[in-house]
């Protein structure tokens, strides 16, 4: 009933999100580094927001904490995606619900440099998901197959988190994907549906591996991680500014140069980190560390490979 309750809040949320964005003219205009072709509403991904809110709302103010840095992430993203906030700006905010979220998963107990490096660790996770957010179903695709994992482990493995949560992002999930899992979206997330998911993510991974004591949930990030962490050193060795927009992701290339369809590249990225996260939780816990691993070592590889053969045609 609260799942269905929720669903349905979140479509008419949604439905409602899209009138304003067309009377204010919130869109996205194709521009050089683009994947699409034509004038798409923009921050369609706001939904996820109203889902931890809806959730926030119902469970009586739980995990206020990691709300209180949603709410301030989200909303310097949703500014960010209708008149662009300077760097720093955006980066204090994005530090200051940061430690918002680390004082409610009860991170502070580390010492001062394992906070600091956490806080780089996570910027960092927030920014790739953030560049990965490129093709129509991507964001949205992979999100699903992270919160259904999620929720199987909560179930059945180790509860660590209120199962009402994940309900409600799932149900965000699932509306947002109607409108953007097709080849003609009617949205994309913007800034502030890619950064709101991350953190959001960030918290239920960061509460999974606080209350297993276990850090090699990780694997839950570990195909966006690879794209991104080469893709990041690959523009390293070609001397360009990282900080600059480009098309050198490898769902990009597939996307772009290889003409595979969005919707085709999506569901490629969910069934990888689908198949990923079914072999991790299939296998003893004393050799998750090895799995781990060994899919970063393979999916680098891969990374190599696909690279070497198809990266020329980004050139051409």
């Amino acid at each position: 009933m609260y799942f269905a309750l929720v669903l349905f809040l979140l479509f008419i949320i949604e439905l409602g999100y899209f009138r304003l964005a067309d009377k204010f003219n919130i869109i996205d205009r194709p521009n050089e580094r683009s994947s699409h072709t034509q004038i798409t509403l923009r921050g369609g991904g706001v939904i996820f927001y109203f889902g931890v809110l809806l959730f926030f709302l119902f469970s009586k103010g739980v995990y206020p904490w990691f709300f209180a840095g949603l709410t301030l992430i989200t909303g310097i993203s949703f500014i960010d995606d209708i008149k662009s906030v300077s760097q720093g700006v955006r980066l204090i905010i994005h530090f200051t619900a940061l430690l918002f979220l680390f004082y409610g998963l009860g991170l502070f107990a580390l010492p001062i440099w394992g906070v600091l490096l956490l806080l780089i660790v996570a910027t960092g996770v927030i920014n790739a998901y953030n560049f990965m957010d490129g093709i129509n179903g991507i964001t949205g695709g992979y999100s699903l197959v992270l919160l259904l994992g999620l929720t199987y482990v909560n179930t059945v493995v180790e509860t660590f988190v209120h199962p009402y949560l994940l309900y409600a992002m799932l149900a965000a999930v699932m509306v947002f994907n109607f409108f953007n899992f097709r080849v003609k979206a009617r949205c994309f997330a913007g800034d502030v549906g890619s950064v709101g998911m991350a953190f959001i993510l960030l918290f239920l991974v960061g509460r999974l591996m606080w209350v297993t004591q276990d850090l090699s949930w990780i694997l839950f990030l570990v195909v966006y991680g690879v794209d991104s962490v080469l893709t990041i050193i690959h523009r390293l060795l070609l001397k360009e500014n990282i900080g600059l927009p480009h098309r050198k992701h490898a769902y990009q290339i597939m996307a772009n140069e290889l003409g595979r369809s969005h919707v085709g590249v999506s569901l490629f990225y969910m069934v990888l980190q689908g198949l990923l996260i079914i072999g991790f939780l299939a296998i003893p816990s004393v050799y998750r560390w090895s799995y781990v691993l060994g899919s970063i070592l393979l999916l680098s590889l891969a990374y190599i490979l696909f690279m070497k053969k198809y990266f020329k045609l980004h050139q051409q």
